[in-house]
C-alpha cells in the first residue's frame, strides 16, 4: 500500500456531531511488531458529555477511567467492557468530556493477521463490532490517551461514503432519554455494520 499519512489534530477540532459522520470512510491503522491492520471507519457512535446519560462523562463524573475525555481533542479513550476493549476518539472542546465510538470498521490491509487474531475466518464478521475491531487490530488498554495522530494508532483518509444513515445508540438501555438520541452513524448498506437500522 502507499504510505499513509495520519489526519492531523485540526480535524478532530470539528463539532462531535459532524466528525462522528466525517469519521466514516476514514482509515483506522494500528501499527504492531506483526504488521499493520487497518480498516475503513463504517460505523460510530457519539456521546456528548455532561448532559448525555449514556456517556462516561455524564454529569462531570471525572474518574482516572475517564480522565482523557476531559482533555483536548484527538486523543484515544479506550475502556474495557465485557472483558472487550472498546476505542474511542476523544471530540469537542476541552473540559466537555465528548467522545466518538469506533463501532465497525470493514477490513482493509492485514486480513490475515485479523484473522490469526480473532482465530476465524468469517470475513464479514471479523471487524463488525467494537469488541471484534479491536482485537483485530490489536488495539489495548495501552493505547489510552495516545495521539491518533500518528503512529501507532491513527485515522487516515479513506473514502468517501455515498450516503450515511442514522439512527439510536446500541446497548444503553439504561441511560433514559439519550437512548432515543440518534447518535450512530454508519454507512448506508455497508456489509460491515455491526447491526442494521
Amino acid at each position: 500500500m502507499t504510505e499513509l499519512k495520519p489526519l492531523s489534530i485540526d480535524f478532530f477540532q470539528q463539532p462531535t456531531l459532524e466528525l462522528a459522520q466525517n469519521l466514516l470512510g476514514c482509515l483506522l491503522v494500528k501499527e504492531t511488531e506483526e504488521g499493520i491492520a487497518s480498516g475503513y471507519i463504517v460505523e460510530t457512535e457519539a456521546y456528548i458529555g455532561p448532559g448525555d446519560r449514556a456517556s462516561h462523562g455524564f454529569g462531570n463524573r471525572r474518574t482516572k477511567r475517564t480522565e482523557i475525555l476531559f482533555g483536548e481533542a484527538g486523543y484515544v479513550y479506550t475502556f474495557v467492557t465485557h472483558t472487550h476493549t472498546l476505542v474511542n476518539v476523544v471530540s469537542g472542546p476541552a473540559e466537555e468530556s465528548e467522545g466518538i465510538l469506533v463501532r465497525a470498521i470493514e477490513p482493509v490491509e492485514g486480513i490475515d493477521l485479523m484473522r490469526e487474531r480473532r482465530g476465524i475466518d468469517n470475513l464479514r464478521n471479523l471487524t463488525n463490532g467494537p469488541g471484534k475491531l479491536t482485537k483485530a487490530l490489536k488495539i489495548k488498554m495501552d493505547d489510552y490517551g495516545l495521539p491518533i495522530t500518528k503512529p501507532p494508532l491513527y485515522i487516515t483518509t479513506g473514502k468517501i461514503p455515498e450516503a450515511i444513515s442514522k439512527g439510536p445508540r446500541v446497548g444503553i438501555e439504561n441511560s433514559g432519554e439519550a437512548k432515543h438520541y440518534p447518535w450512530r452513524f454508519w454507512i448506508t448498506g455497508n456489509p460491515f455494520v455491526s447491526r442494521k437500522g
